[in-house]
């Protein structure tokens, strides 16, 4: 089987297509020509992969790789709680999904998509758990990221309800080893893949910089660990059910919980005092006004700080009993993090004696 992975150089789509081909599948990553394509294996390792260049917005180079596959991952998103022009974000995230819809209904191969959306298209849950009943509000949105989700995500439905063959998954707050990219969430600030701004606290408290924690800390989030979410994909693809929707969230938890945690696996001190949320959004006020000027994305912004005033807490109950979805504890996937961080030094260690011999 030949499978097509829109968002193929991402962080999420480079560890999928990896993940397809040692299953066995044959896959065409779907990527642009500015990308970077370190995730991904070279072009010429193996006769059951291939590069596909393109861009989700340009409908013939999506469509023209579509041809021969029988399964489409898209998983392409442009993942930014702030840009100067918010409708980029709606012109990939909304248009690349309605061009991915209209060219399954044109290619004569494709069987089946399977649609990553994003934990914020279900909307906030302050006070509760949600499953994959909640449907977005619309009333308030966090970031334009936010609700460019929601309005693809209403538009994926509306295909399901006519019939197209397409499986909707919702990863959580993802983090896990890997590089650093818009999708590594605990790897930067402000850009959520979810919600970036986790990923990079705690790649930030492994390195022991950061001594407090954003905000009261205790607002929950649910993490889910990349490789789980990869398998949650695959998954999807061969046991999920048409027109379903599946949460491939983990463990909710808050910042206090997972600093903890950190702290206890890298034996480091427990932050001890919390940055209140009006300075941090104060600073991501002057990060845009120099954003504008420098015409670089700011380090964090308004919108990502009130993405933390909320909770974002879901529950993956039902894609364990459709999928087998088994998402591995917090503990256990933050220990991951603190190895490959500790390898990491231990390289960068080694290559300055190297270089002082």
């Amino acid at each position: 089987m030949k499978v097509l992975v829109t968002g193929a150089s991402g962080y999420l789509g480079g560890r999928l297509c990896c993940a397809l081909l040692n299953q066995g599948y044959s896959v065409k990553a779907f990527v642009r020509r500015t990308s970077d394509l370190s995730s991904l294996p070279p072009p010429n390792s193996s006769r059951s992969f291939e590069l596909a260049y393109g861009d989700v917005t340009d409908y013939r180079s999506l469509l023209d790789a579509c041809s021969g596959c029988q399964v489409i991952f898209h998983a392409a998103a442009l993942v930014e709680p702030w840009l100067p022009d918010p409708s980029k974000l709606f012109s990939v995230n909304v248009g690349g999904l309605k061009n991915v819809l209209q060219a399954f209904k044109e290619a004569k191969t494709v069987e089946k998509i399977v649609y990553t959306s994003s934990f914020f298209a279900l909307g906030s849950t302050d006070g509760y758990v949600a499953d994959e009943n909640q449907i977005h509000p619309g009333k308030f949105f966090c970031t334009e990221y936010e609700k460019s989700k929601a309005v693809a995500d209403k538009i994926a439905l509306e295909a399901a309800a006519e019939g197209l063959p397409i499986v909707i998954v919702y990863p959580g707050v993802v983090y896990g080893p890997g590089k650093v990219t818009a999708g590594n969430i605990v790897a930067r600030l402000g850009n959520p893949y979810d919600c970036t701004e986790a990923r990079l606290q705690i790649i930030e408290r492994f390195n022991w910089r950061l001594p407090g924690y954003i905000g009261s800390g205790n607002d929950r989030y649910s993490f889910s660990h990349v490789d789980d979410v990869v398998d949650g994909h695959i998954a999807a693809m061969n046991k999920g059910r048409l027109g379903e929707r599946y949460l491939l969230t983990g463990e909710n938890a808050s910042f206090k919980q997972v600093f903890d945690m950190a702290a206890a696996i890298t034996k480091t001190k427990k932050p001890w005092f919390s940055i209140p949320l009006p300075l941090i959004d104060a600073y991501g006020w002057i990060c845009v006004l120099v954003s504008r000027i420098t015409r670089n994305l700011p380090l964090i912004s308004p919108p990502a700080v009130d993405v933390l005033r909320h909770q974002w807490a879901y529950s993956c109950e039902k894609a364990k009993a459709h999928l087998d979805y088994n998402p591995r504890g917090l503990a256990e996937g933050l220990s991951e993090m603190a190895l490959e961080k500790l390898d990491m030094v231990s390289v960068k260690r080694w290559e300055v004696k190297a270089e002082n011999r």
